[in-house]
């Protein structure tokens, strides 16, 4: 419903003023903010079109045996890369617990040419290919990396032998404060460390790009025979321009735009952060 309102004579003629009710009023005033949020948005994402790195803060928890961590580096909906956290306990011919196993895994998923950054095979108690834990500043590109060709590395393993019956465990306490001790073995370069990169290689549309993912490793040892590896992963980021190396830990910049986590549900928010 509206209402006419004379307004001041013009002319010789009073010019009418429509005052309009008060739900049209309502609707004309949400378009306008939509159409606002819109302008935003489509301001920012041709900010993000500019943006060379585009990275996402995360703390997300590996849980042990908690099933599989899918790692989308650029957010089209395409998992790149899993973490895995698995924990297993072995028993003795005579039926009571004597080791256990901890393993910290990153595979490329789906794609072959995905690929983890490694320079070479574990030593210690066996033989594995391993992902490097990389500081910041590293240079992630064709040129300096040693990509593995196998889709699953060894982040870290840790494997603890507990036998009381065994004298030479008593020699070893540096696995556990039970008596009469225990002889552990340790393979990879993640364990106690903080915030260090995963190297990453990956495909968009046919076309290499590098990325890294951050991540915090450490040990947990609530029990006898629970050592088990806590991991959180702690952000991630990739180069939008191919074949262009990215450095470890790069997050701000002219060339580099946030993603904010709150906004990965698809809304005009993320649309403006650059999510595909």
């Amino acid at each position: 419903m509206t209402k006419k309102i004379l307004n001041r004579k013009h002319g010789g003629h009073s010019r009418p003023m429509v005052q309009f009710g008060p739900q049209l009023e309502k609707a004309l005033s949400s378009y306008a903010s939509a159409a606002l949020a819109a302008s935003v948005g489509l301001m920012a994402i041709a900010r993000s079109a500019e943006a060379k790195i585009v990275y996402t803060p995360a703390k997300i928890l590996i849980r042990v045996d908690g099933g599989p961590v899918f790692l989308d580096l650029n957010h089209d909906g395409i998992a790149d890369f899993i973490l895995s956290n698995v924990f297993r306990v072995f028993t003795s011919d005579r039926g009571y617990p004597s080791a256990s196993a901890a393993t910290l895994l990153v595979s490329a998923s789906g794609v072959m040419r995905n690929q983890v950054l490694g320079k070479g095979v574990t030593t210690s108690h066996g033989a594995n290919r391993f992902a490097s834990a990389l500081q910041a500043g590293y240079s992630v590109g064709a040129k300096k990396s040693h990509f593995q060709k196998s889709p699953t590395a060894v982040m870290e393993r840790l494997t603890v032998d507990w036998n009381p019956e065994d004298p030479l465990a008593k020699e070893f306490y540096n696995c556990s404060t039970w008596a009469p001790g225990c002889r552990s073995y340790k393979s990879g370069q993640w364990l106690y460390k903080k915030n260090r990169y995963l190297g990453l290689k990956f495909v968009i549309k046919g076309e290499i790009h590098y990325g890294w993912a951050r991540a915090t490793v450490t040990r947990t040892s609530k029990h006898q025979f629970d050592n088990s590896i806590t991991a959180t992963l702690t952000g991630y980021a990739y180069e939008t321009v191919p074949n262009k190396p990215i450095i470890t830990g790069k997050t701000h910049g002219p060339d580099a735009i946030t993603l904010l986590p709150d906004t990965a549900s698809g809304s005009l928010g993320s649309l403006a952060q650059g999510k595909k």
